[in-house]
């Protein structure tokens, strides 16, 4: 096979190769915000903040953090969901030189407590409602910055009654949970009002000093903090740049729908939208109706989203009144993005889904399908400057173009390693061949025009009598069933096989009631090989999620396990 083969199907004009600037996070920002000082940053349901009422904020936030003693290298916790709080404090933690480690806002008190120890941080923003949780940890924290959901929102009479405008607003007219006054709590636009634009003058390295400390899923055990430098991200930003050269710098405006905490939303729209002049156009959850009406009126060119937001929206009455063949570029990442899935979507909207693929561990990107030439069942080519191969799950050796094996990543976009976890890094984290490469926990297979295939998570990997089976193979039968809405697939303890097959179905409404357990299994025994089949199907009304929108597989194993 030729070396990256997958560099004859870049767009034109593409490089294989990038520079990455050697510049921090907040140097980029910076000059983003002087060059579109009078352009909208951020809109929050029809709040619009201009970039240089943002910058302003961001540094009077910094200023406060540098005063009350936050020092380069300590982590400061974001416990919020998306809101201008979320990315004045981003931006602001990084202009002194300390580390933002996102907590989710669905976490409960023993989930962030863990967090909280782990990553050592002693400073939390959070919002009022969520502050029980933060003591509920039972954690002595230096500085606990309270704010409220309501303090970037609109004129209420103005919006009230309207679906999530409605809840949202409703949400900020409830009084706020009582604070306690104490010493080390603070309020968010306190600090805004008391502090000058004054941020310290701290000396970034790059390549070494850490950006953020975002934890990992735990999908297959504990969460593990994912060490990102500055440089990591800021490459990540420039690869993307390269590759998608229909994005034009300051024209661009981003739905942002997906969590900041998480480091598809947090690089792919929060920080790459930012430093490069684009609009944001903000929602603190997935809501259709908002977000569909929000494309229209912004004229949004850029849309992010994840397989369940797509599997939903194809079937949504409201998603065919937009004209989706105006955007630029609509993604899809964070999932396997089933191709039953992409042939509705393109078939009902005339646009297509851009299927990429990464990880925490790689500041998100590391493949993504070029615009010009979508296998719609593959994840994507590699980004510029990044390497990837399939290697032997169990042996630091390449494999063959088509045989299955471990997707291995080598770029600039590399994590430096799990925090406080040595023996973790050194798992992942291989020499083959005198490079370093991360071993993804993803099966795959690449083609001879360096596409690459997903097939399985490796630990879920379905052993039946000696087989291996492939859940997603079974996925992707279930989800061209004409009445099957969502489908998942596990193995199941078995004292005979070792394991058999398990699906969970999810029957669209008109179906449910009239397709069997027997029709499913007979529908699948056409397609696929007899190992294969399903031997349980159990149907369910809605399938469990992480916080992202995920089909949470491990929620169902963990389900059979308490069985």
């Amino acid at each position: 096979m030729a070396e990256r083969p997958w560099l004859k199907s870049y767009p034109p004009g593409v490089p294989a190769e990038i520079e990455v600037p050697n510049k921090s996070i907040p140097e980029i920002f910076d000059e983003a915000s002087e060059k579109y000082a009078n352009k909208t940053a951020l809109i929050f349901y029809g709040r619009k903040i201009s970039y240089r009422e943002l910058r302003e904020n961001v540094d009077k936030f910094a200023t406060a953090l540098h005063d009350l003693g936050v020092k380069k290298g300590e982590r400061v916790a974001l416990y919020l969901p998306n809101c201008p709080q979320f990315v004045i404090s981003y931006f602001g933690i990084l202009k002194t030189g300390a580390t933002v480690t996102p907590i989710s806002p669905v976490y409960v008190s023993k989930e962030v407590a863990y967090q909280l120890k782990d990553s050592e941080a002693r400073t939390i923003v959070c919002l009022d409602t969520l502050f029980e949780n933060v003591e509920k940890t039972g954690l002595k924290l230096d500085r606990i910055i309270i704010t409220n959901i309501g303090e970037y929102l609109p004129s209420l009479k103005k919006f009230i009654g309207k679906s999530l405008l409605g809840k949202l607003f409703r949400k900020a007219m409830i009084p706020s949970p009582k604070i306690p006054k104490r010493e080390g709590i603070y309020h968010f636009q306190e600090l805004l009002k008391k502090y000058p634009p004054n941020p310290p003058k701290v000396k970034i390295n790059p390549s070494e000093d850490l950006a953020a400390l975002p934890y990992s899923g735990g999908t297959t055990g504990i969460p593990k903090g994912v060490m990102v430098p500055h440089r990591n991200i800021v490459a990540n930003m420039t690869q993307i740049r390269a590759f998608w050269p229909i994005l034009e710098e300051g024209k661009e405006v981003v739905v942002a729908f997906l969590p900041f905490y998480h480091i598809y939303g947090q690089v792919v729209a929060l920080i790459f939208g930012l430093c490069w002049g684009s609009t944001l156009v903000l929602f603190t959850t997935f809501d259709p109706d908002e977000i569909l009406d929000a494309i229209e009126k912004y004229n949004a060119t850029v849309f992010n989203g994840v397989p369940t937001v797509f599997e939903f929206l194809k079937d949504y009455e409201k998603t065919l009144r937009v004209n989706w063949k105006r955007l630029k570029l609509i993604t899809s990442g964070a999932d396997v993005l089933h191709p039953s899935t992409y042939q509705d979507w393109e078939k009902k909207t005339g646009a297509r889904i851009i299927q990429g693929y990464g990880l925490t561990e790689t500041s998100t990107v590391t493949h993504s399908n070029p615009y010009h030439k979508v296998k719609a069942d593959s994840f994507g080519i590699p980004l510029p400057s990044t390497l990837a191969a399939i290697a032997h799950p169990e042996k630091n050796q390449f494999l063959k173009v088509g045989e299955i094996g471990e997707v291995v990543i080598h770029g600039p976009q590399v994590m430096k390693g799990y925090w406080k976890n040595p023996e973790e890094t050194k798992k992942v984290l291989v020499k083959i061949k005198g490079k370093t490469w991360l071993r993804t926990g993803d099966l795959a297979k690449m083609d001879e025009e360096g596409y690459f295939y997903f097939f399985e998570r490796k630990k879920d990997l379905i052993k039946y009598k000696g087989f291996s089976i492939y859940a997603r193979e079974i996925e992707d039968v279930l989800y061209e069933h004409p009445q099957i809405k969502e489908a998942a697939v596990i193995g199941v303890p078995h004292p005979q096989f070792g394991e058999i097959v398990k699906a969970y179905v999810v029957l669209h409404s008109e179906a449910r009631g009239k397709v069997s357990e027997e029709d499913i299994i007979e529908y699948c025994k056409k397609k696929l090989a007899p190992y294969k089949v399903p031997k349980i199907v159990e149907f369910r009304g809605e399938l469990p999620k992480t916080d992202v929108g995920k089909i949470s597989h491990r929620e169902l194993r963990e389900e059979v396990r308490k069985a």
